[in-house]
């Protein structure tokens, strides 16, 4: 059987519910059990991905051939200390090529590569959510970075990519 990989994306502020809690750890133990995925891609800046990599390193116990990778989007280059650091968490740490003249888009362009490398993408996305006033979308109207990320996961899925979008927001 084929192994699979996940991404977490949800926005910065979520609610660490327990029945969110509860819903997260049942869908990654269902991935992880029925899916064969191994491999769970994580970003950063956000209690969403916060509260899946609390969940996704408990299951390791139970289920140590699985492996929790940072998709960073700052720091080309690392230090020997950061690294180790970084690996204390994680079993593998990388930098996507693609951004490294994103700037500003390091963000959007990191979650675009993480969907891209995924089979399974999770999300706490609420299309009600705005955040702070800097992130200004189209008319003005300021758009979240998980926005952005579903909206890309949604069209590519749609165009026919084994790609299964899933937003736990709406569960």
């Amino acid at each position: 059987m084929i192994e699979k990989k996940c991404c977490f994306i949800g926005h910065r502020n979520t609610p660490k519910t327990e029945k969110l809690q509860e819903r997260v750890k049942s869908l990654v133990k269902e991935l992880i059990e029925k899916e064969n995925v191994r491999t769970f891609l994580f970003g950063s800046k956000s209690a969403f991905d916060d509260l899946c990599f609390d969940i996704v390193t408990e299951l390791k116990a139970e289920y140590p051939d699985i492996r929790l990778v940072y998709a960073r989007n700052m720091y080309p280059v690392l230090s020997d200390y950061y690294e180790e650091y970084l690996l204390e968490f994680y079993d593998e740490t990388y930098f996507p090529k693609r951004i490294e003249n994103a700037g500003r888009a390091s963000y959007v362009e990191r979650n675009q590569e993480m969907i891209d490398a995924s089979d399974f993408c999770v999300f706490y996305y609420d299309e009600n959510y705005r955040p702070i006033e800097r992130a200004k979308g189209f008319g003005g109207i300021p758009r979240s970075g998980t926005a952005v990320a579903f909206s890309y996961a949604e069209r590519k899925s749609k165009r026919g990519a084994p790609l299964t979008v899933i937003n736990l927001y709406k569960t």
